[in-house]
Formats: C-alpha cells, sequence, structure tokens
C-alpha cells in the first residue's frame, strides 16, 4: 500500500487555484481588475494621508508655530523696551513723565501676557517651557530692583544707580538670553512646520501615475481583444484618477508657492525686523545707562579705556544700520514695506548725529548739557525722539510683513482645501467604476 500523500496547505491550493484562474480569460479579468481596484484604492489613501499632514502643518504654520514666533519676539521686545524706559526714567529723576512710567508698566504686563500665552501652547518638559518658568521666576526680580532704583533715585540717593545697574545686569545677562533662546525655538519649531508642508507628495504621485498606466494598459487591453473603443466603466475610473492626480499636483505645488512666499517675503522679513527693534531697544537703554553710570564701568578697546556703556551702544547701532539694509533688501519693489524701513534708517541716521554731539558734552564734563540732549529740553532735541521714530517705523513695517505673511500663508493652506477627503471619495468611485468595467466583461462570458 503506497504511502498516504501530505496534506496540502491552504496557501498552496489557494497558489494552485490562481495559477489555474490566471490560463482562462474570465480569471485573468477577475485579477486585472483586483489589481486595478487596489492601486486606485492605494492612490486615493495615500494621497488622503498625505495631504492630510501637510494640510495640518500649513495650519499650523499659520495659527500655531509663526503667531508663537512672533510672541516669543514681543517678549524680547517688550523685555527690552520696559528696560528702556526704566532707564530713561531714572535720568528723569523725580521729573520722570507719566508716559514714560506708562511705557515701563505697558511692557512688563505685555511681556506677562505673551508668557501666560506662550506657556499654555507649549508641551510641559520641553526647553521652552523651561525658559518661560525661567523666565517668569526673573519678572519680579528685575521689577523689584527697578523699583528701589527708582526709589533711592527719589530720594538722592547715589545707591539708585548702582541698583538700576544691576536691574539691566539682571535683563541683559539672564532675561534677554533666555528670551532669545524661546525665539530661536519657536522658530526652530516653525521652520520644521514648513517643511512637514511643503515637500511633493512623491509616493501619492508615483502611485496615481502607476495607477493611471494600469488603466490605460487595461483598456488597451480591453480594445485589442474585442474591438470596443470605451469601456464605460474603467473609463470612469480612469477620469477620476486623472482628477484627483491633477488636484493632486496643482493644489500642493500653489500652496507650496503660498508657503514658500510667505516665508521669503514674510518670516525672514519679520525675524530681521525684530533684530532691528531689539538692537534699536539696546541700544537707547545703553544709551542712558551711560549717562546714569557715569564712567563707573569701563572697558578696553584697543588699549583705551571707554565706557562699556557707550560701547555697546555702538555695538547696538552697528547691528541696526546691518539689519535695516537687509530689510531694505527684502522689500525691495514693495513700497509699503520699504516705506517704513528708510524712515527708521533716516532717524537712526540724526540718532547717531545727535548721540556723538551728547557724548562730546559729556567728555568735556558737561553732564547736564549731554543729559538734556538725550532726554530733551526746551533748547535741546532729544536722541529719545529719533529712537521712537526708529521703534514708530519698525512697529510699521513689522504690521505690514506680518498682513503679508498671513495673506500668502492663508492661500498656501486653503489650496490644499478639501484635497485629502476628494481624494478619497474620487478613489473609491474610480476603483467601484474599474471593477464594474471589468464585471462587464465577465458578464459577456457567462
Amino acid at each position: 500500500m503506497p504511502p498516504a500523500q501530505p496534506r496540502r496547505t491552504a496557501w498552496a491550493e489557494g497558489v494552485d487555484r490562481l495559477r489555474s484562474a490566471a490560463t482562462t480569460e474570465p480569471g485573468r479579468l477577475r485579477i486585472i481588475g483586483a489589481v486595478l481596484a487596489l492601486l486606485v484604492v492605494a492612490f486615493g489613501a495615500t494621497t488622503a494621508w498625505q495631504m492630510t499632514d501637510r494640510s495640518a502643518a500649513a495650519d499650523d504654520v499659520l495659527h500655531s508655530s509663526q503667531p508663537l514666533s512672533a510672541d516669543a519676539a514681543a517678549i524680547y521686545r517688550s523685555l527690552a523696551d520696559a528696560n528702556t524706559a526704566a532707564s530713561s526714567g531714572f535720568l528723569a529723576g523725580g521729573q520722570e513723565t507719566p508716559a514714560t512710567r506708562e511705557r515701563y508698566e505697558k511692557n512688563i504686563r505685555i511681556a506677562a501676557d505673551k508668557l501666560v500665552t506662550a506657556a499654555a501652547s507649549t508641551d510641559p518638559g520641553t526647553s521652552s517651557a523651561k525658559t518661560i518658568t525661567k523666565l517668569n521666576t526673573l519678572l519680579p526680580e528685575y521689577k523689584g530692583l527697578v523699583e528701589r532704583a527708582r526709589a533711592n533715585n527719589r530720594q538722592g540717593f547715589p545707591l539708585g544707580g548702582a541698583y538700576l545697574r544691576y536691574a539691566n545686569e539682571k535683563m541683559q545677562t539672564e532675561m534677554l538670553p533666555a528670551a532669545e533662546d524661546l525665539y530661536t525655538n519657536e522658530n526652530e519649531r516653525l521652520r520644521d512646520d514648513y517643511d512637514a508642508a511643503t515637500p511633493y507628495p512623491w509616493i501619492a504621485i508615483a502611485l496615481g501615475v502607476l495607477a493611471l498606466a494600469g488603466l490605460v494598459w487595461a483598456q488597451r487591453r480591453n480594445y485589442r481583444r474585442t474591438n470596443r473603443v470605451f469601456n464605460h466603466g474603467m473609463l470612469a475610473a480612469t477620469a477620476a484618477s486623472v482628477v484627483v492626480l491633477l488636484w493632486l499636483v496643482v493644489g500642493h505645488t500653489v500652496a507650496r508657492s503660498g508657503l514658500n512666499s510667505s516665508y521669503d517675503t514674510g518670516v525672514r522679513s519679520l525675524n530681521v525686523l525684530h533684530d532691528a527693534s531689539i538692537a534699536s531697544l539696546k541700544a537707547r537703554g545703553n544709551e542712558n545707562l551711560t549717562l546714569v553710570s557715569r564712567g563707573a564701568e569701563t572697558v578696553l578697546v584697543k588699549g583705551k579705556s571707554e565706557d562699556k556703556y557707550n560701547v555697546d551702544f555702538n555695538k547696538q547701532m552697528t547691528t541696526l544700520a546691518t539689519k535695516l539694509k537687509a530689510a531694505g533688501s527684502l522689500t525691495e519693489g514693495d513700497a509699503a514695506g520699504l516705506a517704513p524701513v528708510t524712515k527708521a534708517n533716516e532717524s537712526m541716521q540724526e540718532w547717531k548725529a545727535r548721540h556723538k554731539v551728547a557724548r562730546e558734552q559729556d567728555d568735556d564734563g558737561n553732564y547736564q548739557g549731554a543729559l538734556d540732549k538725550i532726554i530733551g529740553s526746551k533748547q535741546d532735541k532729544p536722541t529719545g525722539e529719533c529712537f521712537d521714530l526708529v521703534d514708530q517705523s519698525l512697529d510699521k513695517a513689522l504690521a505690514h510683513e506680518q498682513r503679508q505673511f498671513s495673506a500668502d500663508a492663508t492661500g498656501g493652506r486653503d489650496a490644499m482645501t478639501g484635497l485629502p477627503v476628494g481624494a478619497a471619495v474620487l478613489a473609491v468611485l474610480a476603483a467601484a467604476g474599474a471593477v464594474l468595467g471589468i464585471g462587464r466583461r465577465l458578464s459577456e462570458y457567462r
């Protein structure tokens, strides 16, 4: 008695049935229909998946990362402006104006409010969250030092100047570097969102081309075997696939163009203008502290002892000039964006000229004359007037570039609206069309 043959596996039997079916035309048609349906569905699903990710990233650029980046810049600017206002008020002594006091308080409030907003939008445990916690701790310490400086200054005690210099040191060495770290982190997050939103969905495009090639091949095969030009089901599947592929390529190209434009003409300009504004604020603060310290702090420059704060003032003015030149280049061709930058540059030049005269007065021992040229008097136009014009012009430029960014980023995001859902629906219809087209041919064999 011959030995019993081993039982075959279900997989092996399935392969044999598939091989046997492939030798008949109905079997081949069923395989072709299944492959076409699978390709079209894979194309639609991949398109929906990739465009959902890109659309979400574009939405994050518009509503999350860029606003947070702007808030981080606002925190930096508000802290620097508060420090400048504090030193301006100190120089005025008992004649500190309500406007100067209000400017200080307003900037402290803005910084505190923006820190609350940033904390609510930042994941716990991240570098940004730790930085925000640090700034929230340092802010009341800084305010306390400023109030002690004011109190001593009103009573004519020299200790007030020491408190103000200590407050400035805390701002310059701890608070502003922390705010800069926050700004850098949020800019990196913004760049990551751009990188996620703009790359072409190559996998979906490749599957779309493959699905269309399969549909064209199947229809050509059908024509050669039946001499029929059209198969309505497969024709509908082809049309739906073409619509999805064109929508995908054109829609994403338009979205990519809008998002790239929002970065090149919006985000880059905003970053440069923020840097210019910060340099202006630092320069004004150093200019005030030059008179507050009265030469108490010096540094060696090329072997010569010079006032530390005046050296820092000159560095910041150089940075301001560089950033304004860069901002002018980025806004070239945009008259509305270029005008405030040009105004800021003109005001900066006048500021430098007035500052030079003030320093000459101070170097000659005429402290009051120098003070009048810094904070103003009936006879003197102060450098603070030029600083205010620079600051106001930069605010106008920032507002313009923010509007430009919002318009371009919104257009880029909107170009992807409906694409993920539309691609999925059309892919299902295309798959159904392919199956019905093949089913029409199979009915001829019954």
